[in-house]
Order: structure tokens, then sequence, then C-alpha cells
């Protein structure tokens, strides 16, 4: 890879000034967490000169337009161990996102953006890191977003994203996606400011859980954010379930479950990759299976689509390895998470509650779950629509999977009606994933 340009990218000078963000509970759970790293591979066959003269300009001045409204994204974290001030997220004139440009000519565009099974060490060099904290006697320094956009020659290009999970949940790097691209089309922030949303920052208050979730999440211990390594002997791969073949799926799990709330396409398609998963151990251990729910919606008294930061809770669920496998694994896989999604919206505590447990291991007495899958991404937002004026994605995909061993799933490009789901696996239980995977929709459906 050789590196073209490194550029410091901040809005528009005298725009916004001094600014703090405080962060909330919803916040500090993400504190410790590894960053995200999302890939963007976009189809476009030009020379190095073109990139320079054109791309790396444009993408530069719409990036600073579109920090001028979404500030935090040039912010830095400041985190106080040895203090009962929250962290926040602070803008000073001046603060920069750090934007690399390269150029890749060892890798394959096409391989890279296929659907079969990539080594996850590939796509590690084209993933920009976060940079190193600031430590102080009382406070810890870092910054929270970082760009690359990388060419690769007579081909396309890939923009990689990564931000402290701090900054913001998937509905937060939507609205900032959306607002960028439409930016970079249009050349100024006209049809945003008329079509588009401004982030909404005014902050969820509430001071007893805000005091039990900075307790459980325990700043005293703050490290530096995670990095990527390799090599690896993980893979990625990307499976498509058509809406027909997710219509198939969910008369199956009715006719065989009466009654059951919640069977979504998104259900059971959690359901249905859970159990592939569960049928690649080799053990009968615990299998923890999460997901995040936008509560937005749901807070009293609601917040609106545009809040900025994180705003989701928890619902998870477990079941042993073997009641996981095989068509009935896959039903019954569908009524645990049906049941515990129906359950978790319809508390009436809310979505969110005070944190009595000391630790994550608390919740699981009689021993941990052997394997935990999460779900990164929602099939809600359509971040294929991400146009910046070369048209959409090729391809998408979140990198930042590779740390926890959680799934993605997106709405697919040509039919958002289509799920697209990302696993990442070692290599030896992919292969048997995929057969697995197959044989399924083979023989339930």
């Amino acid at each position: 890879m050789t590196i073209l340009e490194e550029s410091r990218v901040s809005p528009p000078p005298a725009t916004v000034g001094h600014r703090v963000l405080p962060l909330t509970y919803f916040d500090f759970l993400w504190l410790k967490q590894p960053p995200i790293h999302y890939l963007f591979f976009y189809d476009l066959p030009i020379t190095q000169a073109q990139f320079t003269k054109s791309i790396i300009p444009t993408l530069k001045h719409s990036l600073s337009i579109t920090l001028q409204h979404f500030f935090p994204f040039a912010g830095k974290l400041t985190i106080y161990p040895t203090s009962t001030k929250h962290p926040e997220i602070r803008y000073a004139e001046g603060d920069h996102v750090e934007v690399t440009f390269a150029k890749e000519c060892n890798l394959d565009f096409n391989e890279l953006t296929g659907n079969h099974p990539r080594d996850c060490g590939m796509f590690y060099h084209l993933i920009p890191f976060l940079g190193e904290a600031d430590k102080t006697s009382d406070s810890t320094t870092i910054r929270v977003f970082s760009l690359q956009v990388t060419l690769f020659p007579d081909s396309g290009i890939s923009i990689g994203m990564t931000n402290h999970h701090c900054l913001g949940d998937a509905s937060t790097r939507f609205g900032f996606l959306k607002a960028w691209t439409s930016i970079a089309r249009f050349g100024t922030d006209e049809s945003f400011l008329a079509n588009g949303t401004l982030p909404f920052y005014d902050r969820v208050v509430n001071p007893k859980l805000e005091k039990s979730y900075l307790k459980f999440a325990k700043v005293e211990n703050f490290k530096e954010p995670q990095k990527l390594s390799g090599p690896t002997d993980k893979v990625r791969a990307t499976f498509i379930l058509p809406r027909t073949v997710l219509t198939r799926l969910k008369h199956l799990v009715s006719t065989e479950v009466a009654g059951l709330a919640y069977i979504s396409s998104f259900t059971v398609t959690c359901a249905y990759i859970w159990s592939c998963i569960a049928t690649t151990c080799d053990d009968d251990g615990l299998q923890l299976f999460s997901f995040a729910i936008d509560c937005r919606a749901h807070l009293n008294p609601p917040m609106p689509a545009s809040y900025f930061g994180n705003c989701v809770g928890g619902c998870l669920t477990t079941e042993k390895a073997t009641r996981l496998t095989g068509k009935q694994g896959f039903v019954n896989a569908t009524k645990l998470i049906g049941e515990n999604l129906h359950k978790t919206l319809t508390d009436k505590d809310g979505l969110m509650k005070e944190i009595t447990i000391e630790s994550f291991e608390d919740l699981f007495p009689n021993g941990m779950p052997t394997t935990r899958i999460g779900v990164g991404g929602t099939p809600k937002l359509k971040f294929y629509e991400m146009d910046f004026g070369w048209g959409k994605p090729r391809k998408i995909e979140k990198i930042s999977m590779d740390y926890t061993g959680a799934i993605s799933i997106n709405a697919c490009k040509e039919k958002s009606e289509d799920l697209e789901i990302g696993v990442c696996l070692p290599s030896t239980a992919m292969d048997v994933f995929v057969r697995i995977f197959d044989y399924g929709l083979e023989t339930y459906i």
C-alpha cells in the first residue's frame, strides 16, 4: 500500500466554536468495547491522477461541511477515571478528523467484494486506527473517528471508517453518512438542509441510571480501544436470504408454534444463523444470542429518530447448543428470540433498568456461555443507499465483528426486502457452516 496523502479535515472556520456533548447512561456501557469498523466498496474505474485531482478534494470539502453539523465526529472523548465527572466528547476550534488517502496494488478488488469466504486479515490494511490516547494525571483523551480512502487503480475505491462506540449507534452513523453523501453529490449542504434531518443533541437524563451504569462501566480501568491484528485463521463470508425464502421460514415457524409474537424477517434470520452456528460447535455448551433494540421511540418522552449518540437497549437469550440444531433447533431459536423480544418491549419498567450486578459474568451464575453471538447493523437502515455520486456501494463489510464473532445484517443492495448476512468464523468452522446453511434451506422449506 502506498500512502498518497494524510489530511486533517475540520469544519469550516468559526462554524462550530467550542462544544461539549456529555455522554449518557446509554453510552457508558460502550466505553470499553472495541471500535466499530465499516468498509464501503465502490465501483470506480479511475486512475491515480483522477483520484488525486477529483475524488480527494471532493471528499475533503464535503466532509468539512458535514462536520459543521456533526461536530462530535471531529471531537475527542475525555474520560475522568479519578473523578465523579461524567465522560464527554469535546470539540475545540481546529479539532479534526484524520483522513488517510492510499493506493492499494496488491489486493484484488473483486476478491474483497465477493460473498465467498475470504481471509479476514486482507481487510485490515483498509481500516484506519483512532490513534493513541493522551493521558494526564486526571483524564484520558482519545479521538473518536477516523477515515481511510483507498484507491484500487482502474477498479474502485474503499472507504474505511472507524469510530469509538461511545460516539453513537448505527442510527447516528447512518445520519452522518446520509448527510455526507448528499453534500458530496451536490457540492453544498443546501439539499441536505432542505431534505435531511439535523442531529438532535439534547441529552437523555436519568441520574439514577447514570450512577448505576457508570459504576458498572468501571471507567477507572479504562483502556485504549483494541486494534485489529493479524494473521488470523478467520474468514468472512456473506449469505443472502431472499424475501421468498424468509416468507417460507416464517410460515414454517408459524405452523410449528401457534401464537408466537414477532415472527419477522429479522427474527427468523437471526434464528437460522444462530442454529447454523450452534450446529458447527463440538460441545453442548451454553449459547448466548443478543442484539440491540433502538430505544428512541420507547422512551418517555420519546426521543426523535435523529437523536445523536447511543440509544439502544439489549435483548439476549441463551440455550444449549443441542437444542438449536436441525429443523426443530431453528424453530426453538425463533421461539426464544421472539418471546424475549416481546418480553423486552412490553416490560412495564421499560427497556433500561438499573444495573444491580457487578459484572457481566453475574448474569450466568451456572457458568458462562461458551459461544456468544451478537448482531451488528439493522435492515431498517438502508446503508446501501449511500451514494457519493458514484452510485450505490458494491459491497459493505462490517470488519469489527472480527473482534467478537458477531454477525452483521443489512438490507440487500438490489432488493431491500432481501437480507444480507455477514459471518466471521475460523476457516474450518466456516466450511461446516456453509454446508449446514445450504442443507437447511434445501430441506426445511
